[in-house]
């Protein structure tokens, strides 16, 4: 009877769990076994597998063929290193308890490369989720420089448009300011001519009054003299009659 070392599956859909079994190869695939020997987990990572060694080396020297999965399973597990060990005692190359200790060093290098693996796929968990928060801190500063960029640029055209509207007041101040200017400065044209033309008059008035004056004294004083020349006339007059009486 030809017997092989297979997997046999269990667990649901999308999450297989395996049954490392000894069965016989014209079995079916999850059907009877001879002896199960360990499990074999593939979703976590690294793979969870319990073996019993010296069983699958057992069965190997018993002339069991594995299947490809399972025989790297039994090489990841040390099973082909310890059945090679075993043949050097039996060839008398070493003792038992040297090929014992070759196994056990051999183990505890494996067990360290397991220990490496856990520590590297942790710090790389580690990594990518320091990365995913960066990413996410980076898209989030992305969205707050928008939108301070959208509230910028919505200031500046509040701004841009209060300043033009103060620009179109000023300047319909300063349109209203020169047509009241332009309304005041015939009036104040006129209000000064009024007052050089007075002045004009005044001057002129003055003067006339000076000339009047000066006529009134003059004619005063011709009257004045023509009044003494009569006087003086009388008196010879009278000196002329006195004489001839």
């Amino acid at each position: 009877m030809s017997v092989k070392i297979r997997l046999q599956r269990h667990g649901k859909k999308g999450k297989p769990f395996f049954h490392i079994v000894v069965a016989d190869a014209r079995a079916s695939r999850d059907g009877k076994f001879i002896e199960k020997i360990g499990t074999y987990n593939p979703v976590t990572n690294p793979a969870v597998i319990d073996l019993n060694v010296d069983a699958a080396v057992k069965w190997l020297n018993n002339g069991a063929q594995p299947t490809d999965t399972a025989r790297a399973i039994l090489s990841y597990k040390g099973v082909l290193y310890k059945k090679h060990l075993l043949g050097g005692v039996a060839k008398g190359a070493f003792d038992q308890a040297t090929a014992d200790e070759k196994f056990a060093t051999w183990l505890a290098g494996k067990e360290q490369q397991v220990l490496g693996k856990k520590d590297g796929l942790s710090k790389a968990k580690d990594e990518a989720k320091k990365a995913a928060l960066e990413a996410e801190a980076k898209v989030n500063q992305g969205r707050l420089d928008a939108a301070a960029k959208i509230e910028a640029d919505a200031k500046a055209e509040a701004d841009a448009k209060l300043a033009e509207e103060k620009a179109a007041e000023d300047a319909k101040i300063a349109e209203a300011k020169a047509a009241e200017e332009a309304a005041n400065a015939p009036a104040e044209e006129a209000v000064e001519e009024k007052t050089a033309v007075e002045t004009v008059a005044e001057t002129l008035g003055g003067a006339a009054a000076v000339v009047a004056g000066a006529i009134d004294t003059v004619k005063e004083t011709v009257a004045n003299v023509t009044e003494k020349l009569a006087g003086s006339d009388e008196a010879t007059e009278e000196g002329a009659d006195e004489a001839k009486a």
